[in-house]
């Protein structure tokens, strides 16, 4: 495994951290859940990414128990807040009420007395930026976050809460954005200001829904267990459900033996590959798909190997910047 400074902080981060998104407290029974977290751990992971909305906090949980007999200095641990947790009005959001109690909740379900990595799961146009980060900075000064971050934010939201930071002497250090192959929308604003401001990029979703590793094929139909054939997982993989772009990820195969890898290794080493990235966030509902894309830091792509992706899949790609999560369609999505 390959570490890497999250930014310019002085924290570091596994190349390929663990996710459970969609995986514990839903997907998969606590035993499951253990089972991948050993395996991340084997394969040398140390950060592990989650969110307190994840399955209704139950995500949380089931990684807290995974890792209860681990010396916790030796992990990075990420959780989120901002999405509803419940159906009352100060339930979501970045307001100081909700940021406080849902961090004291957050060290409950892990386990833990800190989170080293508290990331605002969106950007709240509601509440002012003043308010959320102050509620973080006090978080920090209490000793139970050691950096705060964001996801998805835009280039200016990122400009502005890392300038507040700055004077509140708050770590700032990180953002976790969206970002595969097939999806490049931080390119043009986010990652260049990303490395002006000293940011990591925690990239999610690098495999874009497991469609990179060539699973899905073409006029076929997902095949069972799939994320595809689950409802909530489903709907966030419809994008890339055409015919005509899973051909094209079909041609990635020939790439990919010339890198001597697999489907899944070459879409997570090009993210390990584009400036700021520091790490790439993959899940597993299998231990032995940890063990695969684990492999992927000791990948190494060439200018030419590169050039090859970006002509197989140049016109498909997401590049809008616009397309930078929305906190509305975010909060309607998840209700």
């Amino acid at each position: 495994m390959e570490y890497r400074q999250l930014g310019r902080s002085g924290l570091r981060v596994s190349a390929v951290a663990y996710g459970n998104w969609v995986t514990h407290g839903s997907q998969l029974d606590d035993d499951a859940a253990a089972a991948c977290v050993a395996a991340a751990l084997d394969a040398g992971i140390t950060t592990f990414d989650t969110a307190d909305r994840y399955a209704q906090g139950r995500a949380e949980e089931a990684l807290g128990k995974a890792l209860s007999g681990v010396r916790r200095s030796s992990i990075e641990l990420c959780t989120k807040v901002y999405l509803p947790v419940g159906p009352g009005a100060n339930d979501s959001g970045l307001s100081r009420k909700h940021v406080t109690e849902s961090c004291h909740a957050s060290l409950g379900r892990l386990g833990t007395d800190y989170i080293d990595l508290y990331q605002a799961h969106r950007y709240d146009d509601s509440v002012p930026l003043e308010e959320t980060m102050t509620a973080f900075a006090d978080l920090v000064r209490q000793g139970k976050v050691l950096y705060v971050g964001a996801s998805e934010w835009t280039a200016p939201q990122l400009r502005a809460g890392r300038r507040l930071a700055a004077e509140l002497h708050v770590p700032f250090i990180a953002n976790q954005p969206q970002y595969s192959m097939l999806w490049r929308v931080v390119e043009a604003e986010v990652v260049p200001v990303s490395a002006e401001l000293g940011l990591g990029q925690l990239a999610w979703a690098p495999l874009a829904m497991g469609v990179l590793t060539g699973k899905y094929q073409p006029g076929q139909r997902p095949p069972a267990g799939s994320r595809a054939t689950d409802g909530f997982g489903g709907s966030f993989i419809a994008r890339y459900s055409s015919d005509l772009l899973l051909s094209r990820v079909r041609q990635l195969r020939p790439i990919a033996e010339a890198a001597s890898c697999t489907m899944a290794q070459l879409a997570v080493a090009w993210v390990l590959h584009r400036p700021t990235v520091a790490s790439a966030i993959v899940g597993a509902s299998r231990p032995e798909q940890l063990a695969e894309t684990a492999a992927a830091t000791a990948v190494r792509l060439d200018a030419e190997l590169m050039a090859r992706i970006d002509a197989v899949l140049d016109d498909l790609v997401e590049r809008d910047p616009a397309k930078t999560a929305r906190p509305n369609d975010v909060m309607a999505a998840w209700r």
